[in-house]
């Protein structure tokens, strides 16, 4: 059996579910009361550590749901990080105490069915505790349902091998639900499984500050956890768990707001919509006013807008991206429209005309409004 490990609790190697299913959620009231977080909020990355960041953004499921190209490009960050060694002997400093939350891991069949249920659900978060410096040193691994529901802690007796070995051996689980005044027994006999229930656990990354952690395992898995998140990937697990979106992207946008429509060229691209606050549902006018889909901009201005109702077909819509001058918006006239099934191909009139604004805009996240509908998507 192998831990895992991330964020603010702890839980045993596991791994989610998609992340870029969309949210339906009607539009609400813009939070108020909100506080613009200072400059010292910020949290410090070397361009190592950020490449990894950004290489995680729109990972599905923790990795469950990873393409070759994301894989890829992760592993190369990790490599790169692991090269770099960062905090020599991360066993023996304090920093790698605490809780952490798990953001990737490879591998996550590893672990038993009832943990690999867990890892799917991304309204779930898992994190792993680790306190070796006192009289019970453990590594706990924690998945949070939600602050209603409870949790499911999985404790394992820890030890120091050496500066980047700890060995673990799991002797007790249970569940603890809010609805209960009792705990109930996770349902694994770990006195009976033996050399089954022990593992080691080497961390061959640790950043100077703290908050990133790498690790493998003793059955080939290696995880990604952290102790704090950036916003961004706040935003898209807000999306992902489809809980406090039009907060997260309030508190986001409060504090990363653009002063202009932005350079037209951070546009250009293939952009993945990840959610939308207002949706008709599978309609094709959704399609055509980019609120479903993927969205193209190309560098001619030229817009195209597409999605897949069912395998084997294609609703494409494409019109021209026009730059509104005298405002902070662009216009988007959408004109012609088509339906493909095979080699079957039926067009058919689309008549949109749309304002779109760009709220924020990066390598990886765009955050605007679609003929007033919020809109977030994520670059391909």
């Amino acid at each position: 059996m192998e831990v895992g490990v991330v964020g603010t609790v702890p839980l045993p190697l596991w791994h989610g579910t998609k992340m870029g299913s969309r949210v339906r959620q009607r539009r609400a009231a813009t939070v108020t009361g909100a506080v613009k977080p200072s400059r010292s909020d910020q949290l410090v990355f070397t361009e190592p550590e950020t490449k990894l960041i950004e290489a995680l953004l729109g990972v599905q499921g923790r990795g469950r749901g990873v393409s070759s190209k994301q894989l890829q490009d992760v592993e190369s960050a990790v490599q790169a990080l692991e090269i770099s060694k960062g905090v020599p002997d991360p066993t023996s400093s304090s920093m790698i105490e605490g809780s952490w939350q798990l953001i990737f891991t490879t591998r996550p069949g590893t672990a038993s069915p009832i943990q690999r249920t867990f890892v799917a659900v991304d309204s779930f978060k898992i994190f792993q505790e680790v306190y070796l410096r006192t009289d019970d040193p453990r590594v706990t691994n924690v998945v949070k349902f939600s602050d209603t529901i409870g949790e499911l802690r999985v404790e394992a007796v820890a030890s120091i091998k050496d500066g980047k070995r700890i060995l673990f051996r799991f002797d007790r689980a249970a569940f603890s639900f809010k609805f209960l005044p009792f705990k109930v027994p996770y349902p694994v006999p770990f006195r009976l499984l033996g050399d089954e229930a022990k593992g080691w656990l080497d961390t061959t990354y640790l950043s100077d500050t703290g908050n990133i952690r790498i690790s493998k395992g003793n059955k080939g898995t290696t995880f990604v956890l952290q102790k704090v998140t950036e916003p961004r990937q706040k935003l898209l697990s807000a999306i992902s768990s489809g809980e406090g979106i039009l907060e997260a992207i309030e508190e986001f946008t409060l504090y990363n707001k653009v002063d202009s429509k932005g350079d037209f060229r951070s546009l250009v691209g293939e952009w993945q919509l990840l959610w939308a606050s207002e949706s008709g549902g599978e309609s094709w006018s959704d399609i055509s006013r980019g609120l479903k889909g993927v969205q193209t901009i190309k560098e001619d201005g030229q817009v195209a807008n597409w999605a897949v109702p069912f395998p084997g077909s294609r609703v494409t819509a494409t019109g021209t991206l026009v730059e509104n001058a005298k405002s902070k918006t662009y216009s988007v006239l959408m004109k012609e429209g088509a339906f493909q099934f095979g080699p079957l191909k039926l067009p058919f009139d689309v008549q949109e005309n749309l304002v779109m604004e760009i709220l924020y805009v990066d390598n990886k996240i765009r955050i605007g409004s679609i003929d007033k509908a919020t809109v977030v998507h994520l670059r391909l």
